[in-house]
């Protein structure tokens, strides 16, 4: 996939591609920490766990990834408000086959984007300490350690970037879509 042209757009978190696109995510991400692959169980309970009604429109997006010559969902990033100013970033993803190209960088800087149309001045995450690529992403891209910002009992990085031309201040009832 070298030399591959990306299309980044939002998508319904609802819909039936950002759902498989999750479920898959979710797959990768809990078989890395369980080292053996998930069970079916553990994604479901996961999906309600940690619920993605907030990466909906007006206080947050959720963005898929294409090869524009190609039609398959290639990955994935979210963007949800947390305050007036915050946004947080979720749910970044590349699929196996499409990694080591860009992409992970280009759907970051997307949900950037996306947050600062939303009105964020700052964009925060967590990860864990074995997502090693995903860490060395933030880093490239400006995020810097903070303290922890939630109880996740997964996270082991809270991480968070300040956000260039985003307005100084909006009220929440000013969000865009």
């Amino acid at each position: 996939m070298v030399g591959v042209n990306w299309t980044i757009s939002p998508a319904p978190i609802a819909g039936p591609e950002a759902l498989a696109t999750v479920r898959a995510y979710l797959d990768d991400i809990i078989s890395r920490y369980y080292g053996r692959p998930a069970t079916a169980e553990e994604i479901d309970q996961t999906l309600a766990e940690e619920r993605d009604d907030e990466l909906a429109p007006p206080t947050g997006r959720f963005l898929l990834a294409r090869a524009e010559d190609e039609g398959a969902v290639a990955g994935c990033a979210g963007v949800r408000m947390l305050d007036e100013k915050t946004a947080e970033l979720r749910r970044v993803w590349v699929v196996p086959q499409a990694r080591g190209n860009g992409l992970g960088t280009r759907l970051v800087a997307a949900a950037e984007h996306a947050a600062v149309e939303l009105g964020a001045a700052a964009i925060r995450l967590d990860t864990r300490s074995d997502l090693v690529e995903a860490r060395r992403l933030y880093a490239r891209r400006g995020y810097e350690d903070i303290p922890a910002y939630n109880d996740s009992p997964y996270a082991g990085h809270w991480l968070e970037k300040r956000l260039a031309g985003a307005p100084a201040s909006r009220p929440a009832t000013a969000l865009r879509r």
